[in-house]
């Protein structure tokens, strides 16, 4: 738990992009909602269409396994395996990482589609908060513009429901802005830049959880 280490991440973030100063103190925003989630066994569900559906996963690879750190199991869930299991935990324990838990909710094609062919596509996200969110985790809307529909529809469920809502967006942030807990609204106007600058935003929002809740 490195809080120094933690500011360096993101001051080294500003050093390498400064045109992301502005928006400094809303990924730090955005970065302790994520945290205090975490420290209360919450989840980070995650949507995004095109460019920020693959942000999405992205986003849940490296939070679900190690990054940047080793992250083994503690001893006491290493001793647990290996009491289930003798063989299989002693190789189970080697291997498993700690993770933070995130879904994206863009992965699930037979729910999706299901969804879009009997309901209503633009509400899939939408629905998929309103299954698996509970109160304490968070959801993460990525949309360039900050009023893609369908990640609109998924916000005010999860504001409903209990969670805090985050965003990841640019222009001028769009109707996403007003509705989140958070909203990280990069510097740009044009689509592939503005996902430019999403990239190492997260990748520095990812480095900052892990320096705060693993050693190695």
């Amino acid at each position: 738990m490195n809080g120094s280490k933690v500011d360096l991440i993101l001051k080294e973030l500003m050093e390498r992009y400064p045109v992301l100063m502005p928006v400094k103190e809303d990924i730090f925003k955005t970065y302790e909602i994520l945290r205090d989630a975490f420290l209360q066994d919450g989840t980070l569900l995650i949507a995004g269409n095109g460019g920020s559906c693959a942000d999405s996963e992205h986003i849940v690879g490296e939070l679900m396994k190690g990054f940047v750190k080793r992250r083994p199991v503690t001893s006491a869930f290493e001793q647990k395996l290996k009491e289930a299991e003798p063989e299989l935990g002693e190789e189970l324990a080697k291997r498993l990482q700690g993770a933070l838990p995130a879904i994206a909710l863009t992965g699930h094609p037979a729910l999706s589609t299901a969804f879009l062919n009997d309901v209503d596509g633009s509400m899939g996200f939408a629905q998929q908060v309103y299954g698996y969110g509970r109160k304490g985790d968070v959801f993460l809307g990525i949309t360039t513009s900050g009023n893609s529909k369908n990640i609109l529809y998924a916000a005010a469920v999860a504001k409903a429901a209990g969670l805090k809502v985050i965003g990841l967006t640019g222009r001028d942030g769009g109707r996403l802005r007003a509705m989140a807990d958070a909203c990280i609204v990069v510097p740009e106007q044009e689509t592939f830049k503005i996902q430019e600058f999403h990239l190492p935003v997260y990748h520095a929002l990812c480095l900052m959880l892990e320096e705060y809740f693993y050693e190695v």
